[in-house]
């Protein structure tokens, strides 16, 4: 929040910025004529955010130009992804260098509480280019003075325990699951610390992690339509303080109406901080709740409790039962028809709990990666 020169953080100051920025958006809005042209241009108080419409991924992949508040000269980065609708079709993110540029802000914010001058710190993010989110973080890493290790998510085990013995990282930063296979497969080796994000994290994983690491974890809540940063854990380790100089969040239940905090549902954003494509009143699919109380930190700045997807709700559950087996290094679901498929890597004697499912179950090779690229999910194969 010190980019804002606010006089005080505290609620009053938070809202009347989040206000300011929200009124600008809408003004840039209507003069735009885009999308959102049929909004108004000024909200008297934050309250009148909950009158205006949802945003869709639907709307992102159907009316991508409409959206965009800048020229297309000023684009830096497109990120593209598939809707979980009925179409399929492609939705479309757009970022302009102060987009980016506020995104490594905060992922060097974050990454500060973690990461020291001189440390080595391990990226098992997929680095797709520039501006991508490993290159992201890899800049983040080398303002703080570190040196980043440029991995990758397709290591096999035998690769990241090599890097780990010739590199000696402090650090990890990458998904969970990924972590606490490394570390059940390779040892923790020189690994001290580690943030997480990219995926849901179950107790679990997290309690795994925790105690091989032998520290808590500091977990990170991001998505594309919010520029990849969006939340993360401070040194208290009670939730994720919101980027709410970025991000306006609401929780609503299934009917669409607000709820209080402590109450969970489905996350909404709208992000008063975008250059490019400031989206109003976004539903991100995304579940979780505000934690009601001030953080332990002394911070006002909203909190975010553990955020996860609506659809992954049974993949959560086998989280649960799974990781919590510590000769259990990773799995894969799939359904198959109405039967669920299992495909398990086991690094040690141990056994499964009954499970009403066809199990593959194998010994962990060193030539074996992870048995997801990317985030976990249950598969339909089609």
């Amino acid at each position: 929040m010190k980019a804002e020169a606010l006089p005080e953080v505290n609620r009053e100051s938070l809202d009347a910025l989040q206000l300011d920025k929200l009124n600008a958006v809408l003004r840039r809005e209507k003069v735009r004529g885009g999308f959102y042209k049929d909004l108004p241009d000024h909200l008297d108080s934050l309250d009148g955010l909950q009158t205006l419409p949802f945003t869709t991924e639907e709307d992102l992949a159907q009316n991508a130009p409409g959206l965009l508040l800048c020229s297309q000269a000023e684009i830096q980065r497109i990120l593209s992804d598939s809707t979980s609708g009925t179409t399929g079709a492609a939705k479309r993110v757009f970022y302009t260098e102060g987009d980016l540029e506020g995104t490594v802000e905060l992922f060097a914010a974050g990454l500060g509480e973690l990461i020291f001058p001189g440390s080595v710190t391990m990226i098992c993010f997929p680095f797709s280019g520039p501006n991508g989110l490993g290159e992201l973080i890899a800049e983040a890493i080398t303002r703080l003075g570190a040196r980043p290790l440029k991995l990758g998510a397709g290591f096999t085990y035998r690769e990241y325990a090599a890097v780990i013995q010739r590199e000696q990282p402090d650090t990890f930063v990458g998904m969970p699951v990924q972590l606490l296979s490394i570390l059940r497969v390779c040892g923790r080796g020189s690994l001290r610390r580690a943030l997480v994000s990219g995926d849901a994290c179950s107790e679990a994983v997290l309690r795994g992690c925790e105690e091989l690491l032998g520290t808590r974890l500091f977990p990170h809540y991001g998505s594309r339509e919010m520029a990849l940063g969006g939340a993360i854990c401070c040194p208290a380790h009670e939730g994720m303080h919101l980027r709410e100089n970025h991000v306006i969040a609401e929780i609503i239940d299934d009917a669409g109406l607000p709820l209080p905090p402590g109450e969970t549902g489905e996350l909404v954003i709208t992000t008063i901080g975008m250059e490019a494509m400031p989206l109003i009143r976004y539903r991100t699919g995304d579940y979780t709740r505000i934690l009601p109380e001030r953080c332990p930190c002394g911070s006002e700045v909203l909190r975010f409790d553990t955020v996860a997807r609506k659809s992954g709700r049974r993949l959560a559950a086998l989280d649960e039962m799974l990781f919590s087996l510590p000769f259990v290094a990773d799995y894969r679901a799939e359904m198959c028809g109405s039967k669920l498929k299992l495909t398990v890597l086991t690094c040690g004697e141990g056994k499964l709990p009954p499970l009403d499912a066809s199990l593959h179950v194998r010994p962990v090779s060193p030539t074996d990666t992870s048995l997801y690229s990317g985030k976990r999910t249950l598969l339909t194969p089609s």
